[in-house]
C-alpha cells in the first residue's frame, strides 16, 4: 500500500485501502473509519468485504495531510493503516 499521495486543490478523488492481503482466509471488514486531518474534507466513505474507500477534497497547496483507515473483522481483529495526502498543484 502506498503511503504517499497527491492530489489537486480542487479535485475530488476516491482513495481506496486494500485489506486482502492482510486479511486471513474467509475474513472480511465488518466495520471500516476514516480519520482525516484538519483541512482535508472526507466526503463520504464506504467499505466493501476486503477494501475501504474514502471520497477526499479540498486542502491547500504544499500542506501534507494525514488520512488513516481503522477496520474491525469478522474475526475480531483490529488494524489502522496510515497514508498521507500532499496537495499540489498540478
Amino acid at each position: 500500500m502506498a503511503t504517499d499521495w497527491t492530489k489537486a486543490p480542487d479535485a475530488v478523488l476516491d482513495w481506496r485501502w486494500d485489506w486482502t492481503e492482510w486479511l486471513a482466509d474467509g475474513e472480511t471488514i465488518i466495520t471500516s473509519t476514516m480519520t482525516v486531518s484538519a483541512g482535508l474534507v472526507l466526503d463520504s466513505s464506504s467499505n466493501s468485504p476486503t477494501s475501504a474507500t474514502a471520497w477526499l477534497s479540498g486542502g491547500t497547496p504544499g500542506t501534507p495531510y494525514l488520512v488513516a483507515n481503522r477496520i474491525v473483522t469478522s474475526a475480531g481483529r483490529t488494524d489502522e493503516r496510515s497514508v498521507t495526502i500532499r496537495v499540489t498543484n498540478r
